[in-house]
């Protein structure tokens, strides 16, 4: 598989390539209906599949899903999605999750999918990630119960990653769809003093074990567009990050053997 994008770098292959699009943290709310509106209309025609990454409304409000489903609703592509930190912030995302599923987004929590897209089967692993830090910043598996909690909640994240791989292990294109960054790569930018709070290294693991072809994730907003785990390409796309309402990937050459299962 290859990789060549739209926005200006490498060169477009002779076959026509796949083409998704990719955000993360579009904070939608009532104010900004018509922006929205107007960043996912220019979708129309131009992609095969829209991938989000998570901050999908500003507080996780029922009239803020509302504008992201009303600026959705007539895309005719497959649309997946994982929760960010702002939408849990009402801790009510059982109320809005209907309003985007009923657009047509299909949001992903620790779950695996496959999409099929002219010939070829994508596999999709979604989940919101968490916190937990890096090397130097790590939260431990000790002390009190809250902060153990915590520790707790990134090992199911980590659990939930190796199985949804293992079920997609068979499909030519494997992305995994995080809001939570999986590395501190593509932090750089942003504060080290806030990285702890920004992602975890522990969902490397899976990645870096089952080697999906590429990892999206969010939530950085003053971070670095591209880093990587080991080989897998991973890509901050952040809409701050990106300075543009999305970035929109080109592959091709899907007809690659399917990875080993591990």
């Amino acid at each position: 598989m290859s990789l060549t994008s739209p926005n200006g770098h490498g060169r477009r292959p002779a076959a026509p390539p796949l083409r998704i699009a990719a955000a993360g943290d579009m904070h939608c709310q009532p104010s900004r209906a018509e922006e929205a509106r107007a960043a996912f209309g220019a979708l129309h025609g131009a992609i095969d599949l829209l991938l989000l990454a998570g901050d999908l409304t500003t507080h996780g409000q029922p009239e803020q899903a509302q504008v992201l489903a009303d600026a959705c609703r007539d895309l005719d592509v497959p649309i997946y999605a994982v929760w960010g930190n702002h939408d849990w912030h009402c801790d009510d995302v059982d109320a809005i999750r209907p309003i985007l599923e009923d657009a047509g987004i299909t949001m992903l929590e620790r779950e695996s999918t496959t999409v099929c897209i002219g010939a070829a089967e994508i596999g999709i692993v979604g989940l919101k990630g968490f916190v937990g830090g890096f090397p130097g910043s790590h939260l431990p598996d000790f002390g009190e119960p809250l902060l153990r909690r915590v520790y707790a909640e990134t090992t199911r994240d980590v659990e939930a990653l190796d199985r949804g791989l293992k079920e997609i292990a068979h499909c030519p294109l494997r992305i995994v769809l995080l809001h939570y960054a999986p590395t501190l790569e593509t932090l750089r930018g942003e504060p080290e003093t806030i990285w702890t709070m920004l992602g975890n290294d522990r969902i490397a693991a899976p990645i870096a074990e089952h080697e999906p072809d590429m990892v999206l994730h969010g939530h950085a907003h003053a971070g670095t567009f591209e880093g990587r785990i080991h080989d897998v390409p991973v890509y901050n796309v952040s809409v701050p990050v990106l300075g543009k309402d999305f970035w929109v990937f080109e592959l091709s050459g899907l007809e690659r053997a399917t990875a080993p299962l591990h």
